[in-house]
């Protein structure tokens, strides 16, 4: 329990069991940082908040919609007042439309680009300068394997994931000498809570998209938390800019 012990870490989207920010918001608990986990659930939250205490962690939770500038300014300023600095963000919040371009909707168009890059943007804007004031620190942005490959059904998507991919590199690159590193997660198929729709109406279907996966089966949310934490702690002291792929082999093919 030491990878990340007395480090302080924001993570957006805590609060779906099983989902990447609970995941991670649990791992980053056994390994000793103290959190602030964020999401707009406040009941998952609370229930995610008892989970990491019973593990021992220090917590601080917070409601927040990931793509409010004035929000997320107090998530950080809070942050700071409660445990002195900050040393990692995860921006981990998303949304999935999955649908034809031909049935997408400019509102769809608007909430994918809000929730999954203004979200991210926002976020590193508003940590960099408190993350400078504790000496650096580590970013962890979430994307995804559509941005990496065209993917039927998944467009708007796959151009928000590829936003993240690209933002996280610049960001690398503009504070590198502030001793933060910015690299991006590119999860596959997971098993969590974005699923549990194909589950329930397509039962048949859903089974079978674990064999389109060289390893032969959907990924688990503590692989992927397994990642992010490398990325957040000193392991990986001397990687930044880089894509971390997390799909057991599926782009691969």
């Amino acid at each position: 329990m030491s990878r990340l012990l007395n480090k302080v870490a924001i993570i957006t989207g805590a609060a779906s069991n099983p989902g990447l920010g609970h995941a991670t918001a649990i791992r980053f608990a056994q390994e000793g940082a103290k959190l602030v986990i964020t999401d707009i659930d406040m009941v998952g939250l609370a229930a995610a908040e008892k989970e990491l205490v019973a593990l021992g962690a220090e917590v601080l939770s917070m409601e927040q919609n990931v793509t409010d500038e004035d929000r997320w300014q107090e998530v950080i300023d809070a942050t700071v007042e409660r445990f002195g600095g900050l040393d990692v963000l995860v921006n981990n919040a998303g949304i999935a439309v999955m649908r034809p371009i031909s049935e997408y909707t400019t509102s769809d168009y608007d909430l994918q680009m809000d929730v999954n890059i203004r979200s991210v943007f926002l976020g590193c804007k508003k940590a960099l300068p408190a993350m400078i004031a504790s000496g650096g620190g580590s970013i962890v942005n979430m994307s995804s394997v559509a941005a990496l490959r065209g993917i039927p059904g998944v467009s708007v998507y796959g151009i928000a994931k590829a936003g993240v991919q690209i933002f996280s590199k610049s960001i690398a690159l503009e504070h590198a000498a502030d001793g933060i590193r910015c690299n991006s997660l590119h999860p596959g198929l997971i098993d969590t809570n974005i699923q549990n729709d194909s589950r329930r109406d397509n039962p048949d279907e859903f089974e079978k998209l674990g064999d389109t996966v060289p390893f032969g089966r959907m990924g688990y949310p503590t692989e992927v938390a397994n990642c992010v934490l490398f990325l957040a702690s000193d392991e990986s002291s001397y990687v930044t800019g880089a894509e971390l792929v997390v799909d057991g082999g599926l782009i691969s093919k």
